[in-house]
């Protein structure tokens, strides 16, 4: 059945079902139909600086610190991420704040228009983003600050040539899409890097030689994690030291993770762009992201949501985990509502949190590629475990049963945290 057009009249779940429908697959990687799209638009060359982020984890919360630095330094910044995680919006914003409705149905019907002139279908990734785009150049942004969605080399993302490339980390991640070997997926992640230009690496494993060919090749000046930039929290506890070739900085401690805010400020050094170490400073204390080891009182319990869903993010939220519990004595136990999509590497996320999870409440994710209760059960067979038919159920026991001792944990997927905040919702209604 052909999705039938929407109007500007429409709404924005109106068009974001027609965009889930106009194209034969969801994700389909490749720059040749989009590139004619974007030249129609006129987005492939903004008059703006560009930060673009890839990697496999970390992407997130880089580009939301990249973002707030340079909003405290009064640039008018354009911030594109994806996922989202519980309302569309969230993946565009301006000067911090999520987009309206309107705009997106604008931007929309701009994108849509451009297809049709071009005789071109396109998924909903591509076409989501590019309407993005369309915004920031409406909008007349000083800085775009983009996320890649997947890969790097073929996604829609790279259509726009940036001037300053991150790749946070490598991992194996989406192996199906960009290959099965860290190799394979750092070449990948390498095709945003531009000849001339700042790179930056922060990844913990050897530089993959995948990015110091692309390096080579290009001629870009390449700055990697513990060999370029330098990070390390200072004793008070309140403060962290960032220190570069040349640069020292006594900067305090954010809400996100240190290594990400490290790469941030390296990358924003890097770029050559006029930045205040009070606005560095300012910016690292405001940014903030929803499900990244995100902590809250929910009727009398402490939850901390966290959207790691690979073995690196679940490393990296253990760390975090460990940390907090070292500070606060009195969670003997930690609880976890868990779920995840079937095409995650299921057992080695679950074999870590092992560690440090007591009981485990489960349930089927309401999405298509959901892992069925069968693949949770083998995941977690020896756990102590209660099985549930909805996370909004498990969650809902869980705050019920925890006791002050018990912390509890939602993590496993962004669907995951997205179903408990739908529950939250309705109930606070």
């Amino acid at each position: 059945m052909k999705a039938q057009t929407p109007h500007s009249t429409d709404t924005l779940t109106t068009w974001l079902d027609y965009w889930s429908h106009v194209h034969v697959t969801g994700i389909d990687l490749g720059l040749e139909r989009v590139i004619p799209v974007a030249e129609k638009l006129g987005v492939m060359r903004p008059n703006a600086k560009v930060f673009t982020v890839a990697g496999t984890n970390g992407k997130g919360s880089t580009t939301t610190t990249l973002a707030a630095i340079l909003n405290a330094q009064g640039y008018k910044v354009g911030l594109y991420q994806s996922p989202h995680i519980y309302r569309f919006n969230e993946r565009v914003k301006l000067a911090g704040i999520e987009v309206d409705d309107q705009s997106l149905i604008d931007a929309f019907v701009a994108v849509d228009q451009a297809r049709r002139d071009c005789g071109l279908s396109l998924s909903f990734f591509e076409a989501t983003t590019l309407a993005a785009f369309v915004i920031f150049k409406r909008q007349q942004c000083d800085v775009w600050v983009l996320e890649v969605g997947l890969g790097g080399r073929l996604d829609v993302v790279n259509v726009i040539d940036p001037d300053i490339a991150v790749i946070t980390n490598i991992g194996l991640d989406h192996t199906d899409w960009l290959g099965d070997t860290i190799e394979k997926i750092a070449f990948e992640k390498a095709g945003i890097i531009r000849p001339n230009i700042p790179v930056i690496f922060a990844g913990h494993q050897q530089l993959p030689q995948a990015i110091q060919a692309k390096v080579s090749e290009t001629q870009a000046q390449l700055y990697v994690l513990n060999r370029d930039y330098f990070y390390q929290p200072n004793e008070d506890g309140e403060t962290w030291s960032f220190a570069s070739s040349g640069t020292t900085l006594k900067l305090p401690n954010g809400q996100l993770a240190h290594e990400n805010i490290s790469t941030a400020v390296a990358a924003i050094l890097a770029s050559g762009v006029g930045i205040s170490q009070d606005s560095i400073a300012t910016g690292i204390q405001q940014a903030a992201l929803q499900g990244r080891f995100e902590i809250r009182q929910i009727q009398g319990q402490t939850v901390i949501f966290d959207a790691g869903h690979n073995a690196h993010g679940v490393e990296f939220l253990l760390k975090q985990l460990r940390n907090f519990l070292k500070y606060n004595k009195q969670y003997t136990e930690v609880v976890a509502v868990f779920s995840m999509l079937a095409d995650k590497d299921i057992a080695s996320v679950t074999n870590l949190l092992k560690t440090t999870v007591k009981n485990w409440f489960i349930a089927t994710l309401d999405v298509p590629r959901a892992a069925p209760m069968q693949q949770l059960q083998d995941a977690l067979q020896g756990q102590q475990v209660c099985e549930f038919g909805s996370i909004q159920q498990a969650f809902e026991t869980t705050l019920k049963k925890c006791n002050n001792n018990q912390l509890i944990l939602v993590c496993g997927s962004f669907h995951t945290l997205e179903a408990v905040w739908e529950y939250l919702d309705n109930v606070n209604e």
